[in-house]
Protein backbone atom coordinates (compact mmCIF):
# COMPACT_ATOMS: atom_id res chain seq x y z
CA UNK A 1 0.00 0.00 0.00
CA UNK A 2 1.21 3.04 -0.99
CA UNK A 3 1.67 5.81 1.82
CA UNK A 4 2.58 9.72 1.54
CA UNK A 5 2.83 12.02 4.80
CA UNK A 6 0.58 9.45 6.61
CA UNK A 7 -1.99 9.17 3.62
CA UNK A 8 -3.72 6.84 1.34
CA UNK A 9 -2.27 7.75 -2.12
CA UNK A 10 -5.24 8.65 -4.51
CA UNK A 11 -5.39 5.36 -6.37
CA UNK A 12 -4.84 3.50 -2.63
CA UNK A 13 -8.77 5.74 -1.93
CA UNK A 14 -10.34 4.79 -5.64
CA UNK A 15 -9.13 1.23 -4.83
CA UNK A 16 -10.64 1.11 -1.10
CA UNK A 17 -14.05 2.62 -2.37
CA UNK A 18 -14.11 0.16 -5.17
CA UNK A 19 -13.56 -2.79 -2.71
CA UNK A 20 -16.41 -0.95 -0.08
CA UNK A 21 -18.52 -0.94 -2.76
CA UNK A 22 -18.13 -4.27 -4.23
CA UNK A 23 -20.29 -5.92 -1.92
CA UNK A 24 -22.25 -3.16 -0.16
CA UNK A 25 -24.72 -5.55 1.62
CA UNK A 26 -22.66 -7.18 3.61
CA UNK A 27 -20.33 -3.97 4.43
CA UNK A 28 -23.88 -2.35 5.62
CA UNK A 29 -24.33 -5.63 7.42
CA UNK A 30 -21.27 -5.69 9.25
CA UNK A 31 -21.89 -1.44 9.71
CA UNK A 32 -24.92 -2.48 11.37
CA UNK A 33 -23.06 -5.04 14.07
CA UNK A 34 -20.67 -2.63 15.08
CA UNK A 35 -23.37 0.14 15.76
CA UNK A 36 -24.80 -2.40 17.37
CA UNK A 37 -22.77 -4.45 19.56
CA UNK A 38 -20.83 -1.05 21.10
CA UNK A 39 -23.49 0.51 21.70
CA UNK A 40 -26.30 -2.01 22.86
CA UNK A 41 -26.08 -0.91 26.75
CA UNK A 42 -27.25 2.60 25.96
CA UNK A 43 -30.42 3.21 27.37
CA UNK A 44 -31.57 3.92 24.27
CA UNK A 45 -31.70 0.52 23.03
CA UNK A 46 -31.94 -1.02 26.30
CA UNK A 47 -35.01 -3.04 26.62
CA UNK A 48 -35.64 -2.77 23.05
CA UNK A 49 -36.21 -6.40 22.84
CA UNK A 50 -32.71 -7.11 20.91
CA UNK A 51 -30.69 -9.39 22.79
CA UNK A 52 -27.67 -8.86 21.21
CA UNK A 53 -28.97 -9.69 17.86
CA UNK A 54 -27.24 -7.26 15.31
CA UNK A 55 -28.69 -8.47 12.10
CA UNK A 56 -31.00 -6.31 10.03
CA UNK A 57 -34.28 -7.68 10.43
CA UNK A 58 -34.43 -8.14 14.08
CA UNK A 59 -33.50 -4.24 14.35
CA UNK A 60 -36.32 -3.00 11.96
CA UNK A 61 -38.49 -5.12 14.29
CA UNK A 62 -37.37 -4.09 18.01
CA UNK A 63 -36.22 -0.27 17.28
CA UNK A 64 -38.98 2.25 15.48
CA UNK A 65 -38.36 5.21 12.78
CA UNK A 66 -37.83 8.10 14.37
CA UNK A 67 -37.32 12.06 13.71
CA UNK A 68 -35.36 14.02 15.90
CA UNK A 69 -38.12 15.54 17.59
CA UNK A 70 -37.91 11.80 19.15
CA UNK A 71 -34.45 12.23 19.97
CA UNK A 72 -34.43 15.85 21.23
CA UNK A 73 -34.65 14.48 25.11
CA UNK A 74 -31.49 12.38 24.83
CA UNK A 75 -29.46 14.73 22.99
CA UNK A 76 -30.47 17.72 25.67
CA UNK A 77 -29.69 15.25 28.54
CA UNK A 78 -26.48 14.83 26.98
CA UNK A 79 -25.65 18.67 26.35
CA UNK A 80 -27.22 19.35 30.10
CA UNK A 81 -24.13 16.78 31.19
CA UNK A 82 -27.22 14.75 33.00
CA UNK A 83 -26.01 11.60 32.23
CA UNK A 84 -25.18 8.96 34.82
CA UNK A 85 -24.69 6.12 31.81
CA UNK A 86 -24.96 6.23 28.23
CA UNK A 87 -27.95 7.08 26.87
CA UNK A 88 -27.29 6.99 22.91
CA UNK A 89 -24.02 5.86 21.85
CA UNK A 90 -20.97 4.04 24.30
CA UNK A 91 -18.66 6.02 23.16
CA UNK A 92 -17.74 10.12 24.11
CA UNK A 93 -19.93 12.17 22.76
CA UNK A 94 -17.22 14.98 22.50
CA UNK A 95 -19.54 17.97 21.16
CA UNK A 96 -22.76 18.96 19.74
CA UNK A 97 -23.25 19.94 16.00
CA UNK A 98 -25.75 22.53 15.37
CA UNK A 99 -28.04 22.72 12.00
CA UNK A 100 -27.87 25.45 10.01
CA UNK A 101 -31.42 26.59 11.48
CA UNK A 102 -32.35 28.61 8.12
CA UNK A 103 -34.68 26.22 6.91
CA UNK A 104 -37.20 26.07 9.49
CA UNK A 105 -35.66 29.03 11.76
CA UNK A 106 -34.79 26.46 14.60
CA UNK A 107 -31.15 24.81 14.65
CA UNK A 108 -31.18 21.62 15.66
CA UNK A 109 -28.87 19.95 18.29
CA UNK A 110 -27.30 16.76 17.08
CA UNK A 111 -23.91 14.42 19.02
CA UNK A 112 -20.94 14.75 17.22
CA UNK A 113 -17.80 11.97 18.41
CA UNK A 114 -14.79 10.45 16.35
CA UNK A 115 -16.64 8.30 14.24
CA UNK A 116 -18.33 11.11 12.62
CA UNK A 117 -15.45 12.62 11.77
CA UNK A 118 -13.44 9.96 10.61
CA UNK A 119 -16.54 8.90 7.84
CA UNK A 120 -16.79 12.48 7.12
CA UNK A 121 -12.66 12.50 6.00
CA UNK A 122 -13.40 9.29 4.23
CA UNK A 123 -15.98 10.83 1.65
CA UNK A 124 -13.83 13.80 1.16
CA UNK A 125 -10.82 11.79 0.53
CA UNK A 126 -13.01 9.87 -1.63
CA UNK A 127 -14.75 12.29 -3.58
CA UNK A 128 -10.89 14.33 -3.64
CA UNK A 129 -9.56 11.40 -5.43
CA UNK A 130 -11.87 10.91 -7.64
CA UNK A 131 -11.53 14.87 -9.03
CA UNK A 132 -7.86 14.72 -8.86
CA UNK A 133 -8.22 11.67 -11.70
CA UNK A 134 -10.58 13.65 -13.53
CA UNK A 135 -8.91 17.03 -13.21
CA UNK A 136 -5.55 16.60 -12.03
CA UNK A 137 -3.95 19.28 -9.24
CA UNK A 138 -0.24 20.21 -8.76
CA UNK A 139 0.87 21.42 -5.85
CA UNK A 140 -0.31 24.57 -4.76
CA UNK A 141 -2.95 26.27 -3.33
CA UNK A 142 -6.84 26.80 -2.84
CA UNK A 143 -9.33 29.39 -2.63
CA UNK A 144 -11.71 28.43 -0.06
CA UNK A 145 -14.67 31.07 0.81
CA UNK A 146 -15.37 29.04 3.99
CA UNK A 147 -16.48 30.81 7.50
CA UNK A 148 -16.10 28.96 11.18
CA UNK A 149 -19.17 29.81 12.99
CA UNK A 150 -19.57 31.12 16.70
CA UNK A 151 -19.46 28.52 19.14
CA UNK A 152 -20.88 27.91 22.43
CA UNK A 153 -20.46 25.76 25.94
CA UNK A 154 -23.48 23.68 26.77
CA UNK A 155 -24.45 23.00 30.26
CA UNK A 156 -22.99 19.85 30.01
CA UNK A 157 -19.50 21.38 29.31
CA UNK A 158 -19.35 20.40 25.69
CA UNK A 159 -18.25 22.75 22.72
CA UNK A 160 -21.24 23.49 20.58
CA UNK A 161 -20.72 25.00 16.76
CA UNK A 162 -21.67 23.26 13.39
CA UNK A 163 -20.12 19.65 11.91
CA UNK A 164 -18.07 22.01 9.59
CA UNK A 165 -16.42 23.99 12.02
CA UNK A 166 -15.17 21.07 14.15
CA UNK A 167 -13.69 19.75 10.89
CA UNK A 168 -12.07 23.02 10.16
CA UNK A 169 -10.29 23.12 13.57
CA UNK A 170 -8.53 19.41 13.20
CA UNK A 171 -5.37 19.10 11.78
CA UNK A 172 -6.59 16.43 9.57
CA UNK A 173 -8.87 17.94 7.95
CA UNK A 174 -6.99 18.96 4.22
CA UNK A 175 -7.84 18.80 1.03
CA UNK A 176 -5.59 16.41 0.00
CA UNK A 177 -5.82 12.48 -0.93
CA UNK A 178 -2.06 12.11 -0.53
CA UNK A 179 -0.95 12.59 -3.94
CA UNK A 180 -1.14 16.14 -3.48
CA UNK A 181 -1.46 19.23 -1.08
CA UNK A 182 -3.47 21.87 -1.83
CA UNK A 183 -3.21 24.83 0.92
CA UNK A 184 -5.98 26.61 1.93
CA UNK A 185 -4.69 31.12 0.73
CA UNK A 186 -6.59 32.40 3.52
CA UNK A 187 -5.01 32.09 6.85
CA UNK A 188 -7.04 29.88 9.74
CA UNK A 189 -7.84 33.86 11.34
CA UNK A 190 -9.73 35.19 8.44
CA UNK A 191 -11.54 31.27 8.42
CA UNK A 192 -12.46 31.80 12.28
CA UNK A 193 -12.63 35.32 12.03
CA UNK A 194 -15.54 37.11 13.81
CA UNK A 195 -16.88 39.00 11.25
CA UNK A 196 -18.41 38.02 7.82
CA UNK A 197 -17.96 40.78 5.81
CA UNK A 198 -14.73 41.06 7.16
CA UNK A 199 -13.52 37.02 6.52
CA UNK A 200 -14.98 37.62 2.80
CA UNK A 201 -12.82 40.55 2.15
CA UNK A 202 -9.97 38.90 3.24
CA UNK A 203 -10.33 35.75 1.62
CA UNK A 204 -10.37 37.41 -2.05
CA UNK A 205 -7.61 39.56 -0.88
CA UNK A 206 -5.52 36.39 -0.20
CA UNK A 207 -6.69 34.78 -3.17
CA UNK A 208 -5.38 37.86 -5.68
CA UNK A 209 -2.32 37.30 -3.14
CA UNK A 210 -1.55 33.99 -4.76
CA UNK A 211 -3.54 34.00 -7.74
CA UNK A 212 -1.14 32.17 -10.38
CA UNK A 213 -0.76 29.05 -7.62
CA UNK A 214 -4.77 29.04 -7.06
CA UNK A 215 -5.21 24.95 -8.45
CA UNK A 216 -9.03 24.99 -7.25
CA UNK A 217 -12.01 27.48 -6.05
CA UNK A 218 -14.73 26.06 -3.78
CA UNK A 219 -17.23 26.89 -0.80
CA UNK A 220 -19.46 24.95 0.92
CA UNK A 221 -22.50 25.99 -0.68
CA UNK A 222 -22.75 27.82 -4.27
CA UNK A 223 -24.89 30.59 -2.77
CA UNK A 224 -21.34 31.47 -0.80
CA UNK A 225 -19.40 31.50 -4.21
CA UNK A 226 -21.90 34.13 -6.29
CA UNK A 227 -22.28 35.92 -3.20
CA UNK A 228 -18.23 36.40 -3.20
CA UNK A 229 -17.72 37.42 -6.60
CA UNK A 230 -20.88 39.81 -6.79
CA UNK A 231 -18.45 41.27 -4.04
CA UNK A 232 -16.15 41.53 -5.88
CA UNK A 233 -17.52 43.91 -8.66
CA UNK A 234 -18.01 46.19 -6.20
CA UNK A 235 -14.94 45.76 -4.04
CA UNK A 236 -11.86 45.11 -6.77
CA UNK A 237 -10.27 48.69 -6.70
CA UNK A 238 -10.37 48.13 -2.90
CA UNK A 239 -8.95 44.94 -3.09
CA UNK A 240 -6.08 46.51 -5.68
CA UNK A 241 -5.17 49.25 -3.28
CA UNK A 242 -4.60 46.82 -0.59
CA UNK A 243 -2.30 45.08 -3.07
CA UNK A 244 -0.59 47.63 -4.19
CA UNK A 245 0.31 49.01 -0.40
CA UNK A 246 0.59 45.63 0.94
CA UNK A 247 -1.49 45.74 3.91
CA UNK A 248 -5.38 45.58 3.93
CA UNK A 249 -7.88 48.74 4.43
CA UNK A 250 -8.53 49.29 8.49
CA UNK A 251 -11.77 50.05 7.33
CA UNK A 252 -11.89 47.00 6.27
CA UNK A 253 -10.19 44.82 8.14
CA UNK A 254 -9.83 45.85 11.70
CA UNK A 255 -10.19 42.27 14.24
CA UNK A 256 -6.24 42.75 15.61
CA UNK A 257 -5.74 38.81 14.83
CA UNK A 258 -7.06 38.76 11.44
CA UNK A 259 -5.39 41.82 10.31
CA UNK A 260 -1.57 40.97 11.45
CA UNK A 261 -2.57 37.54 9.85
CA UNK A 262 -3.27 38.91 6.28
CA UNK A 263 -0.84 41.50 6.62
CA UNK A 264 1.95 39.02 7.38
CA UNK A 265 0.67 36.79 4.22
CA UNK A 266 1.08 39.91 1.98
CA UNK A 267 4.65 40.69 3.67
CA UNK A 268 4.84 43.80 1.14
CA UNK A 269 3.49 46.01 -1.05
CA UNK A 270 2.97 44.80 -4.44
CA UNK A 271 2.48 47.06 -7.15
CA UNK A 272 2.82 44.82 -10.36
CA UNK A 273 0.02 42.62 -9.53
CA UNK A 274 -2.42 45.80 -8.38
CA UNK A 275 -1.88 46.90 -12.02
CA UNK A 276 -2.19 43.38 -13.67
CA UNK A 277 -5.70 42.53 -11.31
CA UNK A 278 -6.93 46.28 -12.10
CA UNK A 279 -5.96 45.50 -15.85
CA UNK A 280 -7.94 42.07 -15.44
CA UNK A 281 -10.87 43.14 -14.14
CA UNK A 282 -11.46 46.30 -16.90
CA UNK A 283 -11.31 43.40 -19.49
CA UNK A 284 -13.68 41.40 -17.94
CA UNK A 285 -16.17 44.14 -16.46
CA UNK A 286 -16.44 44.77 -19.84
CA UNK A 287 -18.49 41.38 -20.72
CA UNK A 288 -20.67 41.38 -17.60
CA UNK A 289 -17.60 40.05 -15.47
CA UNK A 290 -18.11 36.69 -17.43
CA UNK A 291 -15.28 34.27 -17.13
CA UNK A 292 -14.02 36.07 -13.61
CA UNK A 293 -12.61 33.13 -12.25
CA UNK A 294 -10.29 31.79 -15.15
CA UNK A 295 -9.03 35.47 -16.05
CA UNK A 296 -8.21 35.94 -12.43
CA UNK A 297 -7.04 32.71 -11.32
CA UNK A 298 -5.41 31.71 -14.33
CA UNK A 299 -4.04 28.14 -13.18
CA UNK A 300 -7.55 26.85 -11.47
CA UNK A 301 -8.64 23.44 -12.09
CA UNK A 302 -11.90 23.90 -11.51
CA UNK A 303 -14.99 25.20 -9.20
CA UNK A 304 -16.24 22.98 -6.66
CA UNK A 305 -19.37 22.91 -4.52
CA UNK A 306 -22.90 22.14 -3.09
CA UNK A 307 -25.13 22.91 -5.80
CA UNK A 308 -28.19 20.61 -5.71
CA UNK A 309 -31.46 21.29 -3.86
CA UNK A 310 -32.16 25.31 -3.06
CA UNK A 311 -28.41 25.93 -4.36
CA UNK A 312 -29.74 24.69 -7.79
CA UNK A 313 -30.58 28.55 -8.65
CA UNK A 314 -27.28 29.79 -8.54
CA UNK A 315 -25.87 27.25 -11.00
CA UNK A 316 -26.75 29.66 -14.03
CA UNK A 317 -24.93 32.54 -12.32
CA UNK A 318 -21.66 30.90 -11.23
CA UNK A 319 -21.21 29.15 -14.68
CA UNK A 320 -21.31 32.56 -16.00
CA UNK A 321 -18.79 33.62 -13.39
CA UNK A 322 -17.09 30.23 -14.04
CA UNK A 323 -16.69 30.56 -18.11
CA UNK A 324 -15.02 27.31 -19.34
CA UNK A 325 -14.08 26.12 -16.11
CA UNK A 326 -15.84 22.71 -15.23
CA UNK A 327 -18.44 22.93 -11.96
CA UNK A 328 -18.07 19.87 -9.84
CA UNK A 329 -20.98 19.28 -7.54
CA UNK A 330 -19.34 18.80 -3.54
CA UNK A 331 -20.88 15.25 -2.39
CA UNK A 332 -24.00 14.66 -0.44
CA UNK A 333 -24.56 14.85 3.36
CA UNK A 334 -25.86 16.57 6.05
CA UNK A 335 -25.50 17.95 9.99
CA UNK A 336 -26.56 14.27 10.83
CA UNK A 337 -23.65 12.84 8.41
CA UNK A 338 -21.81 12.60 5.10
CA UNK A 339 -23.23 10.52 3.08
CA UNK A 340 -22.24 10.26 -0.18
CA UNK A 341 -19.26 11.22 -2.37
CA UNK A 342 -19.43 12.35 -5.71
CA UNK A 343 -17.07 10.08 -7.67
CA UNK A 344 -18.58 11.07 -11.03
CA UNK A 345 -16.91 14.53 -10.81
CA UNK A 346 -17.01 15.29 -14.41
CA UNK A 347 -21.02 15.16 -14.87
CA UNK A 348 -22.44 18.54 -15.20
CA UNK A 349 -23.82 20.16 -11.50
CA UNK A 350 -27.65 19.84 -12.51
CA UNK A 351 -27.43 15.97 -13.28
CA UNK A 352 -24.85 15.47 -10.39
CA UNK A 353 -25.36 12.13 -8.54
CA UNK A 354 -24.11 10.75 -5.54
CA UNK A 355 -22.78 7.27 -4.40
CA UNK A 356 -23.39 5.72 -1.42
CA UNK A 357 -20.64 5.05 1.61
CA UNK A 358 -22.07 1.96 2.34
CA UNK A 359 -19.56 2.08 6.08
CA UNK A 360 -20.55 5.50 7.31
CA UNK A 361 -23.85 4.44 8.54
CA UNK A 362 -26.49 2.12 7.82
CA UNK A 363 -29.16 3.17 5.79
CA UNK A 364 -32.81 2.35 5.09
CA UNK A 365 -34.99 3.50 2.05
CA UNK A 366 -38.73 4.70 2.75
CA UNK A 367 -40.48 3.96 -0.51
CA UNK A 368 -42.38 7.22 -2.04
CA UNK A 369 -45.34 6.76 -3.76
CA UNK A 370 -45.73 8.15 -7.16
CA UNK A 371 -48.89 10.29 -8.11
CA UNK A 372 -48.70 11.53 -12.04
CA UNK A 373 -44.46 10.56 -12.48
CA UNK A 374 -44.14 12.46 -9.43
CA UNK A 375 -43.13 11.46 -5.81
CA UNK A 376 -46.32 11.98 -3.74
CA UNK A 377 -44.53 13.83 -0.70
CA UNK A 378 -46.91 14.24 2.07
CA UNK A 379 -47.20 11.85 4.95
CA UNK A 380 -49.94 9.64 3.82
CA UNK A 381 -47.21 7.73 1.82
CA UNK A 382 -45.73 6.27 4.69
CA UNK A 383 -48.75 4.27 6.47
CA UNK A 384 -47.99 1.07 3.71
CA UNK A 385 -44.48 1.85 2.81
CA UNK A 386 -41.69 -0.06 4.73
CA UNK A 387 -38.34 0.52 4.85
CA UNK A 388 -35.69 -1.17 2.28
CA UNK A 389 -31.84 -2.10 2.73
CA UNK A 390 -29.37 -0.44 0.39
CA UNK A 391 -28.84 -2.56 -1.96
CA UNK A 392 -32.85 -3.19 -2.13
CA UNK A 393 -33.89 -0.35 -3.60
CA UNK A 394 -34.75 0.05 -7.56
CA UNK A 395 -33.53 2.49 -10.54
CA UNK A 396 -35.95 5.33 -11.25
CA UNK A 397 -37.75 5.34 -7.62
CA UNK A 398 -38.29 7.68 -4.79
CA UNK A 399 -37.17 7.74 -1.43
CA UNK A 400 -36.42 9.03 1.88
CA UNK A 401 -33.23 8.40 3.25
CA UNK A 402 -33.28 6.76 7.35
CA UNK A 403 -30.06 6.76 8.85
CA UNK A 404 -28.37 4.50 11.25
CA UNK A 405 -25.34 6.21 12.61
CA UNK A 406 -22.50 5.89 15.19
CA UNK A 407 -23.43 8.78 16.97
CA UNK A 408 -26.54 7.76 18.19
CA UNK A 409 -29.04 8.36 15.97
CA UNK A 410 -31.21 4.69 15.21
CA UNK A 411 -33.77 4.97 12.40
CA UNK A 412 -33.61 8.31 11.88
CA UNK A 413 -35.86 9.56 9.11
CA UNK A 414 -33.54 12.49 7.77
CA UNK A 415 -36.31 14.27 5.13
CA UNK A 416 -34.24 14.23 2.34
CA UNK A 417 -36.06 12.59 -0.71
CA UNK A 418 -33.84 11.24 -3.27
CA UNK A 419 -33.84 9.01 -7.17
CA UNK A 420 -32.05 6.06 -7.25
CA UNK A 421 -30.30 6.68 -10.71
CA UNK A 422 -28.20 3.64 -10.82
CA UNK A 423 -25.83 1.96 -9.30
CA UNK A 424 -21.89 2.11 -8.70
CA UNK A 425 -20.78 -1.65 -8.16
CA UNK A 426 -23.64 -2.95 -5.73
CA UNK A 427 -23.98 1.01 -3.24
CA UNK A 428 -26.68 3.21 -5.30
CA UNK A 429 -26.72 6.33 -6.87
CA UNK A 430 -28.56 9.28 -5.45
CA UNK A 431 -29.92 11.86 -6.61
CA UNK A 432 -31.21 14.20 -4.52
CA UNK A 433 -34.85 15.98 -5.15
CA UNK A 434 -36.05 18.11 -1.63
CA UNK A 435 -36.28 18.19 1.76
CA UNK A 436 -40.08 16.46 2.81
CA UNK A 437 -41.00 19.41 5.07
CA UNK A 438 -40.00 21.95 2.53
CA UNK A 439 -43.03 22.06 -0.05
CA UNK A 440 -45.97 24.51 -0.99
CA UNK A 441 -49.09 22.90 0.11
CA UNK A 442 -52.40 24.67 0.08
CA UNK A 443 -55.05 21.60 -1.07
CA UNK A 444 -54.27 18.44 -2.48
CA UNK A 445 -51.53 20.26 -4.16
CA UNK A 446 -47.45 18.62 -3.63
CA UNK A 447 -44.52 21.60 -5.16
CA UNK A 448 -41.53 20.87 -3.58
CA UNK A 449 -38.29 22.91 -4.00
CA UNK A 450 -37.41 20.91 -7.49
CA UNK A 451 -41.11 21.85 -9.01
CA UNK A 452 -40.62 25.73 -7.81
CA UNK A 453 -37.71 26.12 -9.52
CA UNK A 454 -38.62 24.50 -12.82
CA UNK A 455 -41.30 26.95 -12.24
CA UNK A 456 -39.02 29.71 -11.89
CA UNK A 457 -37.15 28.91 -14.71
CA UNK A 458 -40.23 28.95 -16.82
CA UNK A 459 -40.96 32.61 -15.82
CA UNK A 460 -37.73 34.09 -16.49
CA UNK A 461 -37.75 33.40 -19.86
CA UNK A 462 -39.47 36.54 -20.15
CA UNK A 463 -36.66 38.33 -18.76
CA UNK A 464 -33.86 37.29 -20.64
CA UNK A 465 -34.57 39.82 -23.81
CA UNK A 466 -35.12 42.73 -21.33
CA UNK A 467 -31.52 41.43 -19.68
CA UNK A 468 -32.73 40.99 -16.56
CA UNK A 469 -32.53 37.92 -13.91
CA UNK A 470 -33.82 36.51 -10.70
CA UNK A 471 -30.98 37.29 -8.51
CA UNK A 472 -32.47 35.45 -5.99
CA UNK A 473 -36.28 33.52 -5.01
CA UNK A 474 -38.76 32.41 -2.22
CA UNK A 475 -41.90 31.08 -1.66
CA UNK A 476 -44.76 30.89 0.81
CA UNK A 477 -47.85 29.10 1.14
CA UNK A 478 -50.74 31.95 1.97
CA UNK A 479 -53.04 30.39 3.84
CA UNK A 480 -54.76 33.89 5.22
CA UNK A 481 -57.03 34.45 2.42
CA UNK A 482 -59.93 31.88 1.66
CA UNK A 483 -58.91 30.17 -0.76
CA UNK A 484 -54.76 30.61 0.31
CA UNK A 485 -52.57 30.96 -2.66
CA UNK A 486 -49.00 30.63 -3.67
CA UNK A 487 -46.56 33.76 -2.77
CA UNK A 488 -43.46 33.75 -5.06
CA UNK A 489 -40.72 36.69 -3.89
CA UNK A 490 -38.30 37.48 -6.32
CA UNK A 491 -35.17 39.85 -6.16
CA UNK A 492 -34.21 40.90 -9.94
CA UNK A 493 -31.16 42.91 -10.70
CA UNK A 494 -32.36 45.97 -12.80
CA UNK A 495 -36.07 47.67 -12.91
CA UNK A 496 -38.52 46.14 -15.54
CA UNK A 497 -42.23 47.16 -16.67
CA UNK A 498 -45.33 45.90 -15.36
CA UNK A 499 -46.57 44.48 -18.80
CA UNK A 500 -43.63 41.90 -18.76
CA UNK A 501 -43.92 41.37 -14.89
CA UNK A 502 -47.42 40.30 -15.37
CA UNK A 503 -46.40 38.25 -18.08
CA UNK A 504 -43.77 36.18 -15.39
CA UNK A 505 -46.45 36.23 -12.59
CA UNK A 506 -48.95 34.47 -15.04
CA UNK A 507 -46.05 32.20 -16.34
CA UNK A 508 -45.08 31.40 -12.71
CA UNK A 509 -48.46 30.17 -11.85
CA UNK A 510 -48.67 27.93 -15.64
CA UNK A 511 -45.30 26.47 -14.30
CA UNK A 512 -46.44 23.88 -11.50
CA UNK A 513 -47.28 21.17 -12.80
CA UNK A 514 -48.68 19.53 -10.30
CA UNK A 515 -52.01 17.85 -11.26
CA UNK A 516 -53.11 18.73 -7.33
CA UNK A 517 -52.56 22.45 -8.24
CA UNK A 518 -53.48 22.87 -11.65
CA UNK A 519 -56.92 21.19 -10.94
CA UNK A 520 -57.38 23.53 -7.69
CA UNK A 521 -56.43 26.33 -9.71
CA UNK A 522 -59.26 25.38 -12.10
CA UNK A 523 -61.96 24.92 -9.64
CA UNK A 524 -60.94 27.67 -7.36
CA UNK A 525 -59.88 25.44 -4.50
CA UNK A 526 -56.63 27.85 -4.67
CA UNK A 527 -56.21 31.48 -5.26
CA UNK A 528 -54.67 33.35 -8.02
CA UNK A 529 -50.59 33.20 -7.63
CA UNK A 530 -49.03 36.33 -6.09
CA UNK A 531 -45.77 37.41 -7.34
CA UNK A 532 -43.93 40.19 -4.87
CA UNK A 533 -40.97 41.98 -6.79
CA UNK A 534 -38.55 43.19 -3.66
CA UNK A 535 -35.86 46.08 -3.48
CA UNK A 536 -32.59 44.99 -4.09
CA UNK A 537 -30.68 43.89 -1.69
CA UNK A 538 -33.83 42.39 0.31
CA UNK A 539 -32.34 38.93 0.05
CA UNK A 540 -28.95 40.37 1.32
CA UNK A 541 -30.75 41.48 4.30
CA UNK A 542 -32.54 37.99 5.36
CA UNK A 543 -28.83 36.63 5.08
CA UNK A 544 -27.32 39.80 7.44
CA UNK A 545 -30.48 39.02 9.99
CA UNK A 546 -29.86 35.73 10.43
CA UNK A 547 -25.98 35.96 10.66
CA UNK A 548 -26.55 38.80 13.49
CA UNK A 549 -28.60 35.98 15.13
CA UNK A 550 -25.95 33.67 15.20
CA UNK A 551 -26.64 31.57 12.72
CA UNK A 552 -23.53 30.03 10.64
CA UNK A 553 -22.84 31.99 7.09
CA UNK A 554 -20.98 29.13 6.18
CA UNK A 555 -24.14 27.07 6.20
CA UNK A 556 -26.52 29.60 5.01
CA UNK A 557 -29.40 28.02 2.97
CA UNK A 558 -32.09 30.38 1.59
CA UNK A 559 -34.89 27.88 1.47
CA UNK A 560 -36.98 27.86 -1.22
CA UNK A 561 -40.36 27.47 0.71
CA UNK A 562 -40.50 29.42 3.38
CA UNK A 563 -42.72 28.13 6.19
CA UNK A 564 -45.44 30.27 8.50
CA UNK A 565 -42.89 29.43 11.48
CA UNK A 566 -40.36 31.33 10.17
CA UNK A 567 -42.07 34.63 10.49
CA UNK A 568 -39.17 36.46 10.92
CA UNK A 569 -37.71 36.22 7.38
CA UNK A 570 -41.43 36.74 6.26
CA UNK A 571 -41.67 39.69 7.86
CA UNK A 572 -38.19 41.02 6.42
CA UNK A 573 -39.59 39.46 2.25
CA UNK A 574 -43.03 41.84 2.89
CA UNK A 575 -41.61 44.67 4.37
CA UNK A 576 -39.26 45.23 1.19
CA UNK A 577 -41.84 44.36 -1.15
CA UNK A 578 -42.01 47.24 -4.20
CA UNK A 579 -44.84 45.89 -6.55
CA UNK A 580 -47.36 43.21 -6.50
CA UNK A 581 -49.05 40.97 -8.96
CA UNK A 582 -51.76 38.64 -9.07
CA UNK A 583 -52.16 36.01 -11.90
CA UNK A 584 -54.54 36.28 -14.52
CA UNK A 585 -53.60 32.46 -15.68
CA UNK A 586 -56.95 30.38 -15.02
CA UNK A 587 -59.39 33.64 -15.03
Amino acid sequence: MLIKNGQLRGDEVIAEFERLTRDAAAVQRETLRRILSENADVEYLRGRGLDGRTDPDSFRSCVPLVTHEDLEPYIGRIADGNTSSPLLTAKLVTSISLSSGTTQGKRKFLPFNDELFKSAMLVYRTSFAFRNRAFPVEDGKTLQFVYASKDFTTQGGLTATTATTHLYRSKEFKPTTGDVQLQPTSPNEVVFGPDFDESLYCHLLCGIRFNNQVQTVSATFAHNLVLAFQAFERLWPELCEDIRRGAPSPARVATPAVRQAVEALLRAPNPALADEVARTCAGVKLSNWQGLIPTLLPNAKYVHTIVTGSMEHYVKKLRHYAGGLPLVAADYGASEGMIAPNVEPDVPPEAATFAVLPTSAYFEFIPLKLGDGNPVRSDECYSEAQPIGLTDVAVGEYYEVVMTTFTGLYRYRLGDMVMVTGFYNSTPKLKFVCRRNLMLSINIDKNGEQDIQLAVDGAVKNLVTKKLEVVDYTSYADMSSDPGHYVVFWELNNEANDAVLQSCCDELDRGFADAGYMGSRKTHAIGPLELRVLHKGTFQKVLRHYLSLGFPPNQFKLPRCISRSNFKALRILSGNTVKVFFSTAYN
